[in-house]
């Protein structure tokens, strides 16, 4: 392969393909083919030092798939798009995008998108190596794997333990179609993980938001202090499971057997005090709960 500009990353394939977006109120049932695929394969450029990849997707659905029915007939709701002029069904392969300027439209295709910034379609480059904490949780959106391909195996790891020894990850950015995306790479255990971030202008200005000011007493403090140490554990995500798609699929499989689900009673145990410190000194004698 050919060397790359020093803290690149090449792409030779989109990391995603454009796709009908299905609309509606739909929800997705994890799949049981649980092979998992690659959905780009490229190389990670470390220097001058090139290091072939594939790219995996780290997340899957897990809710259960609802269709859209006619609440007359139960018939599937389906979506069509539609040419505004003619009412006619227009196919994907028909379907074009374009910018309006004044009272006309300036078709793109898929060169022009490569042509507004070659550099960032081919490339993510890695502009400068941060500390992951400095980066808030409210950026992040979806992560990677990043798996070596067999050359790429020494490398590959030379990277991830680097990183690990320093506490960096690199930052860079990317085209996708028409979008702009900013990349986090970090290690993870063996593996490299690339996550998607949001740029600063993604996130909604908090100021709008009417939050009180108000004071708090040094005993109430105290208090909630004590309660956050009390319930403090170390972090085990397996203590945590997606009970309700259980509870939803029985009240599904009940109904498909002609049997009417008998209404469960939400519990919600409240203070029966409404000063707040009488609250926290319930709440620390109070059982602990589990997580569900």
């Amino acid at each position: 392969m050919m060397g790359n500009p020093r803290g690149t990353i090449a792409i030779n394939a989109p990391l995603f393909a454009l796709a009908p977006e299905r609309h509606g109120f739909c929800l997705k049932r994890l799949s049981n083919d649980n092979i998992m695929r690659a959905i780009w394969s490229g190389a990670i450029g470390f220097g001058l030092v090139n290091i072939p990849v594939k790219l995996f997707s780290a997340v899957q659905a897990s809710e259960l798939d609802l269709d859209m029915l006619d609440k007359k007939d139960h018939a599937n709701i389906h979506f069509q798009r539609v040419n505004a002029n003619t009412g006619r069904e227009v196919k994907w392969e028909n379907i074009v995008r374009g910018y309006k300027v004044e009272d006309n439209y300036v078709v793109l295709d898929e060169t022009d998108f490569e042509k507004a910034s070659p550099e960032k379609s081919k490339i993510i480059e890695i502009a400068e190596f941060v500390e992951e904490k400095e980066i808030d949780s409210i950026y992040y959106e979806t992560p990677y794997y990043l798996q070596p391909e067999k050359s790429g195996a020494k490398p590959y790891a030379l990277l991830r333990d680097a990183l690990k020894k320093t506490g960096k990850c690199g930052l860079g950015t990317y085209v996708l179609r028409n979008r702009e995306s900013l990349v986090l790479i970090k290690p993870q255990n063996d593996l490299l993980i690339l996550n998607k971030i949001r740029f600063a202008e993604e996130i909604r200005d908090p100021a709008e938001l009417n939050i009180a000011d108000v004071k708090i007493k040094p005993a109430e403090m105290n208090m909630a202090v004590q309660l956050i140490e009390q319930l403090t554990t170390d972090f085990d995500i397996s203590n945590y499971k997606d009970t309700y798609n259980e509870k939803l699929l029985k009240l599904i499989m009940a109904k498909a057997k002609g049997k009417k689900p008998a209404a469960t009673k939400m519990k919600v145990v409240h203070s029966k005090s409404r000063d707040l410190m009488a609250q926290l000194k319930e709440s620390l004698s109070a059982p602990k709960r589990k997580a569900s």
